[in-house]
């Protein structure tokens, strides 16, 4: 219940505003900043190739992978206020980034972002970016329907999909949603799940890791509106 706001096409673009600054729209998909990077040879930014969805979404989500995330590159948002009705940019300095997390407010929209990367070779920052694409593709489900990595990891040696293993849970389904077999912290939809299906399971594997390993499991993945 409620209202969505999506951000049509004027918010997906990227532009390189210094030489190695991108000013990039809010619903430019994260890969599409990477690519545009890559051409324009500023590194650093190759690891968002493999961060599915946009980009206000990574950046409220502090998204990452491979030792890097949103923090190491922003420079400033641009967001609607809702309260106020007026456009704010927020410096890097004055946001406090968090494990996929910050503390920005909910009555923000973000509009857009610069990010800084760093010059470099485009074979070497190809080859880099290329990596990371088959690191993931090696190891996590593709070309299928998820929701992503569904929970936080507690530390390097914690990673939810070993609590998960751990606890026996590899085999759980709720109707149509089943745990992937290539990396049990990725919730697949075999084609006719309904979200009410990935919830349930979200909900029974959370129980029953408790129940084995004693660990409250924390969603990364953020659940909007009623089941």
């Amino acid at each position: 219940k409620g209202v969505v706001i999506k951000l049509g096409n004027n918010f997906s673009y990227t532009t390189l505003v210094n030489k190695n600054i991108l000013d990039v729209g809010a619903a430019t998909l994260d890969r599409k900043v990477a690519n545009y990077a890559k051409e324009k040879n500023v590194g650093n930014l190759e690891f968002l190739s493999c961060i599915p969805g946009s980009v206000g979404g990574a950046i409220i989500m502090n998204s990452g992978c491979y030792e890097n995330d949103i923090s190491k590159v922003l420079l400033s948002i641009r967001a609607i206020d809702k309260k106020r009705l007026s456009v704010i940019e927020i410096k890097k300095k004055d946001i406090k980034f968090s494990y996929r997390g910050t503390d920005l407010p909910n009555n923000l929209i973000i509009i857009s972002a610069k990010f800084q990367g760093a010059l470099g070779a485009k074979e070497k920052i190809e080859k880099k970016q290329s990596d990371f694409i088959e690191k993931k593709k090696s190891s996590q489900p593709s070309q299928i329907k998820t929701s992503g990595s569904t929970f936080k990891n507690l530390s390097k040696d914690k990673k939810a999909w070993m609590l998960i293993k751990e606890a026996g849970c590899e085999d759980f389904r709720e109707g149509d949603a089943m745990i992937s077999q290539k990396h049990c912290n990725f919730f697949v939809n075999n084609g006719n799940a309904k979200s009410s299906d990935i919830e349930n399971l979200i909900n029974k594997v959370k129980k029953k890791v408790q129940e084995k390993t004693g660990v409250n499991l924390e969603l990364e993945i953020k659940i909007v509106g009623e089941k």
